[in-house]
């Protein structure tokens, strides 16, 4: 642009100056009558436009050019600076990319060596299922029996004793009858307590509306077959109340433990009523699930623990009386016998003493006339005394063994 303005400036002083060497040529010439001369000014115009057009045309192309093969290679370092920020910034995704590519050739390749297990576990699993249901079907079958729901308890009890430990303190009813004015009653099972005393347990629990109830759909009728078991439930512990197990054994607890096989039988009853508890505790009947019944004879079997200690550490300060006595008889008989030992050797080492002055110099002179044998052996006296026993317990005077 700026080559520009100085081609139509300089166009413009030529002009003028052209104009102003007219007008003086013109005034010096006054005086002196010329034939007129016509300057053709819209020519001159003309061309002077023409001149600067064209000369500001080819400026214009000049720069263009010149804008043109700047701004290319403007375009080019800033494509290239460009290209190259946008690669640094694609560099970290790419090796991640890369990294997400392999993993998930990882994964792939374990899924296929792994397959054939799934599939195989899963099969197993479906078997056992299937499995599962047919025996939960075939129990529940089995349940509506009750003999089979009395024997099912009762294992269920025998289960919790052996989990509690406590199977050396329980009886089942086939070892233990009580008697009462009303009969021989039979209780499913009666706890050893550390005092001496029983507690019973019973596991006769109806359950056929509950059964019943797991066969229906209709919440209605699902609803009232679970009042039915409440009042089954309601009716048995007032049954037990009337029995007074605990009247028939000495220091018992005055309550009897009503045994419900199943978790869910008791839930659902207190679901329905949720008093049953309460009332059957007024009535000396404690109501216990399999959870409840396992921490009440964990107890028990904490309670023989103690009393068991209690008894082991009477015997063992009994065995340690009649160990020391043992110990001090022992100890006075080897001081006896050390002191006996000490009076032989002391009437050793006399007749050695006697031997020595007294009967080998008579028994020389039989050599010295001939007459005698061998060379007779020589008796030494015992130096070493038996060690003395200073035990405390012998400062006194030492009894004479039994």
């Amino acid at each position: 642009m700026s080559t520009i303005l100085v081609v139509v400036i300089g166009a413009l002083a030529a002009v003028v100056g052209y104009l102003l060497s007219q007008l003086r040529h013109r005034s010096v010439n006054a005086g002196t009558p010329e034939p007129q001369v016509r300057v053709d000014t819209e020519g001159l115009v003309t061309a002077v436009k023409e001149a600067v057009d064209a000369q500001v045309s080819k400026a214009a192309q000049t720069a263009l050019k010149a804008n043109n093969e700047l701004a290319g290679q403007l375009i080019d370092e800033r494509s290239r600076t460009l290209e190259e920020q946008t690669k640094n910034l694609l560099q970290p995704v790419a090796e991640q990319m890369n990294q997400l590519k392999t993993s998930v050739g990882d994964l792939k390749s374990t899924y296929e060596k792994n397959k054939g297990s799934v599939e195989s576990l899963n099969h197993s699993l479906i078997e056992q299922i299937n499995e599962l249901s047919s025996r939960t079907s075939a129990l529940a079958g089995a349940l509506k029996s009750p003999s089979a729901r009395g024997a099912w308890g009762e294992n269920q009890l025998r289960n919790i004793i052996d989990l509690a430990g406590m199977a050396a303190f329980c009886d089942f009813s086939e070892q233990f009858t009580a008697a009462s004015d009303d009969g021989n009653l039979r209780p499913d099972l009666t706890v050893r307590l550390p005092n001496g005393a029983f507690l019973v347990v019973d596991s006769k629990v109806p359950l056929s509306a509950y059964l019943r109830m797991q066969e229906l759909e209709d919440p209605i009728a699902r609803e009232a077959e679970l009042k039915g078991h409440v009042k089954a439930v309601q009716a048995h512990v007032k049954a037990l109340a009337d029995k007074q197990y605990w009247a028939l054994f000495d220091d018992a607890p005055d309550f009897v433990v009503m045994f419900v096989p199943g978790e869910s039988f008791l839930a659902d009853a207190l679901r329905a009523e949720a008093g049953l508890i309460d009332e059957a505790m007024r009535q000396r009947v404690i109501i216990a699930s399999p959870m409840s019944l396992m921490a009440l004879l964990l107890t028990i079997a904490r309670g023989w623990q103690t009393t068991q200690l209690a008894e082991n550490a009477k015997q063992v300060e009994e065995h340690g009386r009649e160990l020391h006595r043992r110990v001090g008889t022992t100890l006075a008989a080897m001081a006896k016998t050390g002191q006996r030992l000490e009076g032989a050797t002391k009437a050793y080492n006399e007749m050695v003493g006697s031997v020595q002055s007294r009967v080998l110099p008579t028994l020389r002179r039989f050599n010295d006339l001939g007459v005698g044998g061998d060379e007779l052996p020589e008796v030494k006296p015992v130096e070493s005394a038996a060690r003395e026993l200073t035990a405390r317990e012998l400062e006194g005077p030492v009894d004479e063994i039994d």
